[in-house]
């Protein structure tokens, strides 16, 4: 496989995956806009590290542009795509849902109808635990119902969903969508409760404790969720349209998150114990059979490692962490703690 086209290569998933793809020999068209959701300074870094590399070109860009993604797709010719970007965080889409119609729904049909025209063979997209919303049956599995999202974030994702399945129906286009599990790890988002919560500890700032600490994540490692992805873009065994969970099937209740994020940071959490917010789920859990079978996906990271790989990375890049602070200061949007 020699040009792989994907999109939010400045995002935390895109990077990694980006970087990966580049160790492995092929050629990575990088498409970002930089956006300042979080501290673009973060992005940028990112890139950068990206840039290193002479089999990576990185394109600056706004997808839900179509003519610059016909220009795209002109100039580039990918042969597979992973389409990653999109407008993050559940909470956020309360305040500006804008946002989330352009980067989440736009865009993806930019996307994915320039990939059929050009014939593209395999078009792979990030979907979400979230489109679960209400179920109450765990683990969640790709077989069940998902009518019921609990955020407008969640009903882009699921459209992305319907999207793509009309897309493989009518025109036998592959389409490949990855439900991910709450992922963290290094280089990764300031705006999830990792990364706040140790930004919080460290300058002795309480951290809201959402649904008095009964809400539940399935914690998945970026190293694990980067070879489900892989997979799903080299795989020869998948059907013409897939939906598959990326979690680590093994949820991990809020309050056992943050001893462990205390213990291995030295660090203690103030706490203010706050109701549910609306939107929020209250547990995810993901059943990974499928990705076993089909991806042969298989997390092996526990969440005190991978929190310690994260603490380990976060006091190793002070720079980064003192300007995703500073921005989170400055940008009322980015407070998510």
């Amino acid at each position: 496989m020699s040009r792989i086209l994907v999109t939010g290569t400045a995002g935390f998933i895109g990077f990694h995956l980006a970087r990966a793809l580049l160790n492995e020999g092929s050629t990575v068209i990088g498409i970002d806009n930089f956006n300042p959701y979080y501290s673009p300074e973060l992005k940028v870094a990112r890139d950068e590290i990206l840039r290193k590399n002479k089999k990576f070109v990185s394109v600056n860009a706004d997808i839900s542009n179509l003519a610059l993604v016909e220009t795209i797709f002109r100039d580039y010719k990918p042969e597979v795509i992973c389409h990653l970007a999109a407008q993050a965080g559940v909470r956020y889409s309360l305040k500006n849902p804008y946002a989330y119609e352009k980067s989440n729904v736009q865009a993806f049909v930019n996307m994915i109808e320039q990939a059929r025209i050009n014939s593209v063979e395999r078009f792979v997209y990030a979907s979400s635990s979230s489109v679960y919303g209400g179920n109450t049956k765990l683990p969640y599995s790709e077989e069940d119902r998902v009518e019921t999202p609990v955020s407008l974030y969640a009903a882009t994702k699921r459209s992305n969903e319907l999207i793509a399945y009309t897309y493989t129906h009518l025109w036998n286009m592959q389409t490949i969508g990855l439900r991910f599990f709450t992922v963290y790890g290094t280089w990764g988002r300031p705006d999830m409760a990792y990364w706040s919560f140790m930004e919080a500890m460290q300058h002795g700032v309480p951290i809201k404790v959402f649904n008095y600490g009964k809400n539940q994540r399935d914690f998945t490692f970026i190293d694990d969720v980067v070879n489900g992805v892989i997979s799903a873009l080299m795989r020869k065994n998948l059907d013409q349209y897939e939906i598959i969970n990326l979690g680590n099937n093994k949820p991990v209740g809020l309050m056992e998150f943050i001893s462990t994020l205390e213990d291995l940071s030295g660090l203690k959490a103030i706490k203010e114990m706050v109701p549910a917010q609306p939107g929020d789920v209250i547990a995810t859990y993901a059943s990974i059979d499928k990705a076993s079978a089909k991806l042969g996906f298989k997390p092996s990271t526990l969440l005190g490692e991978g929190l310690q790989s994260f603490v380990r990375w976060y006091k190793d890049h002070p720079s980064i962490v003192e300007a995703v602070r500073k921005f989170r200061l400055s940008n009322i949007n980015s407070q998510v703690f």
